[in-house]
Parts: C-alpha cells; sequence; structure tokens
C-alpha cells in the first residue's frame, strides 16, 4: 500500500514538473527560469516557435510566418473556459495598448464549435484567433488542453520568450509583453 502511495506521489510530482519545465519539448527551457505557472526565458535561452497556421474563425488561412518582426501574443482559449471569459476583456486591453508597438495577438481556439467560438469572441476581442478544435497547435506548443486558458509570448525572431499556464490580467501580461517589444526596434517605424 505504501508503495502505491510513494510510487502515485512520484508520477504525480514528476508529471508536474514536467508541465512547468520548458515552452516546447526537447528544447533549451529546462534552463529558463520558472516562477509557479509562468516561465521566461532569456534571448539565449529561448527556441523557436513551432509552426502555427490554421483557418481563422472569420474566414481565410493563417501562418505565423508573415509576423515576423512583430511580437506576437498567443492565447489559447475556448468558449466552454471560464477563465477565459475572465481574461479577454485583459487581452484585448493589453492587445489595442501595445499594438503600435510592433505587437500583435492570436488566439487559438480549441476543443470548441465554431458557432460558440465566433458567440465568444463577439463584441470581446478585435484581433484573430485559429480555429482549432482538435487542439494541434496547442500541442505543439506544450500546452495541454488542461491548461486553457494559456498565453504565449513570442519575440520579434519568433522565439518563445514568456509562457503563462494560466488566466492573466492586463496588469501582469501589457509589463511582460512591453518588456519583449523592447529587446529590439519594431518593424515600419513602429514603437
Amino acid at each position: 500500500m505504501l508503495t502505491r502511495r510513494l510510487a502515485a506521489a512520484l508520477l504525480a510530482a514528476v508529471t508536474a514538473g514536467t508541465a512547468l519545465v520548458g515552452c516546447s519539448s526537447g528544447s533549451q527551457e529546462s534552463r529558463c527560469a520558472a516562477d509557479g505557472s509562468v516561465v521566461t526565458c532569456a534571448p539565449d535561452q529561448r527556441s523557436k516557435t513551432p509552426k502555427v497556421s490554421g483557418e481563422l474563425l472569420t474566414g481565410g488561412g493563417y501562418d505565423i510566418s508573415r509576423d515576423r518582426g512583430q511580437v506576437v501574443v498567443v492565447n489559447f482559449w475556448g468558449s466552454w473556459c471560464a477563465p477565459c471569459r475572465a481574461e479577454a476583456d485583459d487581452l484585448e486591453d493589453t492587445y489595442q495598448a501595445t499594438k503600435g508597438s510592433g505587437v500583435t495577438f492570436l488566439g487559438i481556439n480549441v476543443q470548441d464549435s465554431k458557432d460558440k467560438a465566433l458567440a465568444f469572441e463577439e463584441g470581446r476581442v478585435t484581433y484573430p484567433s485559429i480555429f482549432d478544435p482538435a487542439s494541434r497547435q496547442a500541442l505543439n506548443f506544450d500546452i495541454p488542453p488542461n491548461t486553457t486558458p494559456a498565453t504565449v509570448v513570442l519575440d520579434r525572431e519568433g522565439r518563445i520568450a514568456v509562457v503563462i499556464r494560466r488566466a492573466v490580467t492586463r496588469d501582469e501580461l501589457r509589463p511582460i509583453v512591453e518588456k519583449i517589444a523592447a529587446e529590439s526596434p519594431a518593424p515600419n517605424g513602429a514603437r
């Protein structure tokens, strides 16, 4: 009995530790700074972003490579997710406050129906979202479906700078985004 409990406790500890270790599997992020559910990577510790492309909720396609040179904030969300509802206004406020400095946002809707996702976005956010009901994009970022919402901040070189595995607030997210944006100049004269 004690052996089973010990094995279960060790498995739980290893699983929890693995969830917070890196921004993407097989990368250098195990050297990044982890503070609870936030992992922050210094520029020399960052890994490249996995391929991100797909169908937008509103139609048309999206490929993250078109935003190279921008800081990209990627938020994984679902209409069924109460914390996602709570953070939506904060995400939109941060987007509006930072888009003039070469920052863009991308939502990735997971495990949802298109109708519910569109209804959720209406009147909440103005940035685009990829429709990803199978959560393939989330899994590419090592964001398991049970950690929705999650937010990933990419630097201008398309590298993973910060991963937040819970809901965010504008007071937390805006300084993170501004710091990453200030690391290098924005293209096309944006500040």
